[in-house]
């Protein structure tokens, strides 16, 4: 990916830089939330559309965290990601083997197809990546995305909603400064993308991907403010599959669906 300004892609030198320097530890990283405050509350989401015998990549998968806890779910789960830093770190941190980890560039096409070939059809999770992308990226990204997908997989994406900035800019003009671990991710020139919620639906749209199901959750952060309080994102999630194929099982998530457990 190619950088662009200040709130669009970071490079994929940035990224390997911030993985290089990043310490190891769980939720040592901003994102790198337990899976239960993350992948955990998403599957409620996306399981009742998710073809169990189809296998799950995990596109941007850092350092394997959320990766880990699907393979324990599904059959064959690949992740993928940019940095070879972050890939190096996902094995070494999978002890047991259970995921397949691969430095794939998601806007190369070829790549994306040669994926395809070797697995056949297979759903995608998604968690904060596109709003990091350049807008070209993330056309590129989503185009590859439904080459995947096929005519039975699905994608469940969640990015951060529109409002999120504000509570960005906010963490980052507090007078002691950001919180330690969003200052790491500032100072290796990776900032958050500025993106409208309809982007998303929008994208996928342009590439005959339809949404099937869709709602709002907090993204739960590993920091915390002055108060004790968790740091939470505001993000939009959906679930989109190719409009010619068949949409599955969809049904509602429940009442409780998506909520972050009490501290």
């Amino acid at each position: 990916m190619s950088a662009a300004s200040p709130f669009t892609s970071p490079s994929a030198q940035a990224w390997e830089g911030f993985w290089r320097a990043a310490p190891t530890g769980a939720g040592e990283v901003f994102w790198d939330a337990d899976p239960a405050l993350a992948v955990q509350l998403h599957l409620p989401l996306f399981e009742g559309h998710f073809d169990p015998g189809l296998p799950v990549v995990d596109l941007g998968c850092g350092n394997g965290t959320q990766t880990r806890h699907l393979a324990g779910r599904y059959a064959r789960v690949v992740g993928i990601d940019l940095a070879g830093a972050a890939i190096g770190r996902a094995r070494a941190e999978d002890v047991h083997g259970t995921a397949d980890f691969r430095c794939l560039d998601a806007t190369d096409r070829d790549a994306m197809r040669a994926l395809h070939a070797e697995l056949g059809d297979a759903h995608l999770y998604l968690r904060g990546v596109l709003h990091q992308c350049a807008p070209g990226d993330r056309a590129r990204i989503v185009a590859n995305i439904a080459v995947l997908l096929g005519t039975r997989g699905r994608v469940f994406a969640v990015e951060p909603a529109a409002s999120a900035k504000d509570v960005l800019r906010s963490l980052a003009q507090s007078p002691a400064g950001p919180p330690a671990k969003l200052r790491a991710v500032l100072s290796h020139g990776i900032s958050p993308g500025d993106m409208a919620d309809t982007a998303v639906p929008g994208l996928l749209a342009a590439q005959g991907l339809r949404v099937v199901a869709s709602g709002r959750l907090p993204l739960a952060t590993t920091e915390y403010r002055p108060d004790g309080s968790r740091i939470e994102i505001p993000t939009n999630w959906l679930v989109a599959a190719a409009a010619g194929g068949s949409a599955g099982p969809v049904r509602r998530p429940g009442p409780g669906a998506g909520r972050l457990p009490s501290r």
